[in-house]
């Protein structure tokens, strides 16, 4: 028997539940695990609340990320066997899969080896903020040396992963945060610059920065009224890569800004790259190139017990941490 958490209808954290469930044996390409450490994103935030890109089908388990041991494996696994320490990579629907539970099953494709340099609180939190970053950055942008990259709400997990990104490519990386309370930690995480855009003009800092020429990526998973802002600090037919919604409500698209920049703007996410075999080979391998370096390194914020995922789901949508929140099995 483990405990699981799932919900039976959609609402605030209060609707998560523990219950008590026989695990089942791995189906052929399944791997059981026994759960060390859970990362949290805000993904399952909005999948609890049926706001996510895909409808929720209850009752409903959540969770993207963890790492433990193996405990069983189905018979056509190979790669991995019983009391392997392994990672669980974003690459699945939440309504087929979810790694909120004290002993879980994955698919194969999602399961890779454990970094031997971390712990498990780390890698629970890695793979999320570093993949999300790499394909848009390197597998998409291919930013390198002389690029300028925008990162807006830079304190979250993949907004660091970003900066880091960045600089692990040679380009320069521009982090932008409300407020300038979490500059000397956003420069200590290596952001070349930092912009609080409450109290600073966004687009003339931006111009300043780029000696007038605009950042060639910008990384947002804002949204909403401040959009207009980057694509005018953007470069000539630079990109934005929109890939979350923290603003709410709608986002408008400044035309004549537009006709002038001539942008590419692309929704993105992660399953373009960990949705593909030989994508996800490379971004896993890209990552932990970048971990055995020391230019990639995991950040987290807080760590919590499992027994209290209820006020961890509380404290993240207070939206103050800086780095990856994760959960201890």
């Amino acid at each position: 028997m483990s405990r699981t958490i799932k919900f039976a209808k959609a609402g605030g954290p209060e609707v998560l539940e523990f219950l008590e469930t026989e695990v089942p044996a791995p189906g052929p390409t399944e791997v059981r695990i026994k759960v060390k450490a859970i990362g949290i994103n805000r993904a399952e935030s909005m999948w609890r609340t049926d706001a996510y890109i895909e409808p929720v089908k209850f009752p409903a388990g959540l969770g993207y990320e963890a790492a433990g041991l193996v405990d069983s494996v189905g018979r056509d696994v190979s790669g991995v066997a019983l009391g392997d320490e392994v990672n669980v990579i974003p690459s699945f629907s939440m309504n087929q899969y979810h790694t909120y539970g004290e002993v879980i099953l994955v698919p194969d494709y999602a399961v890779v080896k454990h970094p031997k340099s971390l712990s498990f609180a780390e890698a629970a939190s890695v793979w999320m903020m570093f993949v999300t970053a790499y394909g848009a950055l390197i597998e998409d942008a291919k930013v390198n040396k002389g690029d300028f990259v925008l990162v807006p709400a830079a304190s979250s997990s993949v907004g660091l992963a970003a900066i880091q990104i960045a600089n692990y490519a040679g380009a320069t990386s521009i982090a932008l945060t409300r407020t300038s309370a979490k500059r000397k930690q956003l420069i200590e995480a290596g952001a070349a610059h930092v912009i609080a855009t409450e109290e600073v003009d966004l687009v003339e800092e931006v111009m300043r920065i780029t000696d007038g020429k605009g950042a060639r990526v910008v990384f947002d998973p804002v949204g909403g009224p401040n959009f207009p802002k980057l694509i005018s600090a953007l470069a000539f037919r630079g990109t934005v890569y929109i890939y979350g919604a923290l603003a709410e409500g709608d986002t408008p698209m400044p035309v004549l800004a537009m006709i002038a920049k001539m942008p590419v703007i692309k929704g993105y996410n992660i399953w373009l790259t960990t949705g593909d075999e030989t994508r996800r080979k490379a971004a896993v391998e890209f990552v932990l190139k970048g971990l055995e370096s020391g230019a990639l390194k995991p950040v987290i914020d807080r760590e919590f017990k499992f027994d209290n995922m209820v006020e961890v789901h509380r404290y993240l949508e207070n939206n103050g941490q800086f780095g990856k929140i994760v959960v201890t099995v």
